[in-house]
């Protein structure tokens, strides 16, 4: 089959009197009569295939449109309430009411000043709650860049230096005190160790949870597309 195409779910009936085919956003599914043969099924598929591209990518489209329309709200970290979100026609990228929990964004480029705003946001507060953790655990650490790695939460030089991704603002606050406590951590022990393990269990008992919800943690489509 074309490589378009996902794998197609074929069934055998003892019911179905014909072949019938359904194409849905997730699957494609072929329902048999028990005494079909291959060639049969084969041929059938065959003269279905151009059908079958062109519904399977219409309902790719619907998935993605679905899929890709932009929040109403945003929930970050360290608010307790989620911020409502406008859209309108304004000369600034965004602007931020802290007081009534509102974000008024640009609607030239709704998706990139939305993304924009959460790193400003990131700057701003991350390295503040850092700070904050330090205290808490008597965990020092010397500068705290925040930025936007693919692949890592956060990092610990040598220098005791750390970078936390600024993505973590858009996490539950349990989560963001995670990364922050790993990565402090990393001043006391420059490996992932059984000592190292054990000193962040110190200050987080649920660090087990919270790593496992991190390792399967999904951004949303306007923060990975830009």
């Amino acid at each position: 089959m074309t490589p378009n195409l996902p794998e197609i779910q074929i069934t055998h009936h003892a019911r179905a009197t014909r072949l019938r085919l359904r194409v849905e956003p997730t699957q494609i599914r072929l329902t048999v009569p028990r005494f079909c043969t291959k060639c049969q099924i084969q041929d059938f598929l065959q003269q279905s295939e151009q059908w079958m591209i062109e519904t399977w990518q219409k309902q790719q489209e619907k998935v993605e449109q679905l899929d890709r329309i932009l929040p109403a709200e945003l929930k970050l970290f360290n608010l307790q309430q989620p911020l409502q979100i406008n859209y309108q026609r304004q000369k600034n990228s965004f602007i931020f009411d802290e007081k009534s929990y509102q974000l008024f964004i640009s609607d030239r480029q709704p998706e990139s000043y939305l993304k924009a705003f959460v790193i400003a946001y990131a700057k701003h507060y991350l390295p503040i709650y850092l700070q904050q953790v330090s205290v808490e655990t008597g965990l020092k650490f010397g500068e705290c860049a925040i930025r936007q790695p693919k692949t890592r939460w956060g990092s610990c030089t040598a220098r005791h230096d750390i970078m936390l991704n600024s993505a973590l603002v858009l996490c539950d606050q349990a989560i963001t005190r995670y990364v922050s406590i790993h990565e402090l951590a990393h001043t006391r022990h420059f490996d992932h160790s059984s000592a190292f393990w054990s000193e962040v269990e110190k200050h987080d008992e649920n660090y087990k949870k919270h790593r496992k919800i991190l390792k399967s943690a999904v951004m949303p489509w306007w923060w990975t597309t830009h």
